[in-house]
This record gives C-alpha cells, structure tokens and sequence, in this order.
C-alpha cells in the first residue's frame, strides 16, 4: 500500500520527467444535448443540441495526461492542413506540450471523431480518418526528430501509441525502441491487435484483455472470477511475454481491474478503483501515462499499477476523453483519510 509521503515522492521526481509520444495524432469533438423525443422519420432519438467542445484524443490524449500530472510532453505526430489539424496543434500548444516535431501532411485528412451525448450517454460516433500508412519520407522526419531527441539525453522515455491510423510500422517502433533502450530509457507501447509488431524488449505493453488475446493469436474466452483463476488470460499472458519479451505487460481488465504480469516471473492483480463508470473512453492513455510517469518517479512496478489503477478509476468517472491531475489521484488514494 502506497502511503501519501511515498506517493509524493513518485509524484514529485515524476514531475520532472521528459516523455516523448510518438502516435496518431486526434481531435475529439464531443456535440452535448438533450434527447426527449422519437424522430417521426426514423426510430432514432431527436438531440437538442446545447453545446460543443473538442479536446485532444488518441496519442495527443496521453500527452494531456503527462502534463497534467506534471511532467513534460514532446509530440511526434501527423496532421492534415485542414481545420482540425490546425486545431489539433492549437490544442496542444494550450496545453503545455511540445509541438516541434508535429508534422503537416498535406496528403492527409486529420483524424477526428465526433461523439453525440444525450445527457451521460453516447448515442453515436462518427470518424472522419484516413488510415493508409504515411509516407516513407514523413515517417523518416518523424524518426530521425526522435532518434536525435533521444541522442542528446533530451527525453527520458518514449511512449508508441498505436491506434492503426498509419503513423507507426514494426520497423520505426522497432528502430526507436533499440535505440531507447540501449540507452536506458523507459519504453512503452499501447498497442493494436490489428498490427503485432512483435517488437522485443520494451519496458511495458498495456493491451486490454480483448486487445491481448488477439495479440497472441488465442480465441477470445469470456473472464473467468475471480482474476486469479482466468487460466485462459493468464496463458494468452505467459504468451505475450514469450513474445515480446517485455520488462511488464500491465492488462487492463475493466470492472476486473488490472493484472500485472513480470519479466521475472511476478503476477499482481489490482481490482478496480472506479466508483462509477460513465466513460472509459481515453483510459487506457491514461493507464500508460501514469504507470511510466511512476517508474521513472521512483515506484516499482506493482506501485505503478496501483497508481495508474487510481488514475483511471477517475477518469473513467468523467464523461468525455479526460486526464487526471495530481490533485484527483491524492484524493482518490487518500479519500478517506
């Protein structure tokens, strides 16, 4: 159990981390209304509009998450010359991260997702996206922005998240990650079971259950309570790691939880932290953002799960894609006190 002395001590070496995110690049645009009658023309609900907001998603989500816990984001992304791009870098520069190696791809159209809500419900997404893998010459800039990043000592780890929108390929994560991790820096992948880069020796991996069986090639079987005896999890596990040979495969697990499963041979289950589930859009951003931020503050791996337990039982209580603060996570460890 994390105390509160402990758990600023994380916090307050994490503060001063420099965590570069390389992935594909987002707009979340939340449309907020009132559904109170049936269309005539359809058997869908009719939304009053009230308002709308849009705010970072995907790669840029997990940057949102660093910096509001403190710690110092740099982008390494694509967008579109468009309006949603141009947003996208505003955005970002609002908040805080680093934009230097954020790229305009006149070629392609930024990616954006348009959420409906009625009152705490999502009634409907549409996603305007072009998910063809980038140019050779962009990725080259991205990679070459990275490589020399991480020459110079000016980042202290590297974040790949993936949502299969064409930014990242086993051969750019792959020629990163070696780099990294020659150097000693802290590598983590979010990854996306429709591309399995098979890419060895990363510090952590964070699939979700669903996410981790079809990384390791199993037939999906529904969980098994309690999560210690989910036999089927803990081998679609024992594979991911033979695999991939990560340092630690954290699972996130939803209403279950999280399982943490070790190089050494180590297994953790943390039950969930979440008092009320309105979205868990974005939580898995928050999820990895956290768990990095705590190692290289200091937690060991089992303490990093548990803060990232509590940093994503939060945000799972907000409805939108959200971050967590430093604040929020005291007070979900220490509530009570």
């Amino acid at each position: 159990m994390i105390d509160r002395r402990k758990l600023s001590r994380i916090m307050d070496k994490a503060a001063g981390a420099r965590i570069a995110v390389v992935g594909d690049l987002m707009l979340d645009v939340y449309i907020w209304g009132k559904a109170s009658r049936i269309s005539q023309e359809a058997p869908v609900p009719v939304v009053q509009v009230k308002k709308q907001t849009q705010t970072i998603g995907g790669a840029a989500n997990v940057m949102r998450n660093i910096v509001s816990l403190g710690a110092n984001a740099r982008a390494f992304g694509i967008v579109g010359k468009d309006d949603a791009g141009k947003r996208i870098r505003s955005i970002i520069s609002e908040q805080g991260i680093d934009d230097e190696f954020v790229i305009t791809d006149s070629s392609r159209s930024s990616t954006q997702k348009q959420r409906i809500i009625a009152g705490t419900q999502q009634l409907l997404r549409i996603d305007y996206e072009k998910i063809e893998p980038v140019s050779g010459t962009i990725r080259n800039k991205l990679s070459t922005g990275l490589l020399s990043e991480i020459r110079k000592g000016k980042v202290d780890a590297i974040i790949f998240e993936d949502y299969a929108k064409g930014v990242l390929s086993k051969e750019f994560v792959d020629h990163v990650n070696s780099e990294a991790v020659g150097r000693g820096l802290v590598t983590a992948l979010d990854p996306h079971p429709s591309q399995p880069f098979e890419v060895k020796h990363l510090t952590l991996m964070t699939p979700n259950r669903l996410e981790a069986f079809a990384l390791s090639g199993t037939y999906y079987r529904e969980p098994v309570r309690p999560v210690e005896k989910d036999k089927a999890m803990m081998d679609v596990a024992e594979k991911i790691m033979g695999t991939w040979v990560p340092e630690h495969l954290l699972m996130t697990l939803g209403a279950d939880g999280m399982a943490l499963f070790e190089k050494s041979g180590k297994r953790h289950i943390v039950p969930t932290k979440a008092r009320e589930v309105f979205d868990v859009s974005g939580a898995g951003d928050t999820v990895i953002a956290s768990f990095v931020l705590a190692l290289l503050g200091g937690a060991t791996p089992s303490e990093a799960a548990e803060i990232s337990n509590h940093a994503a039982g939060v945000v799972v209580g907000k409805i939108g894609t959200a971050a967590v603060t430093v604040d929020e996570l005291f007070e979900s460890f220490f509530e009570r006190e």
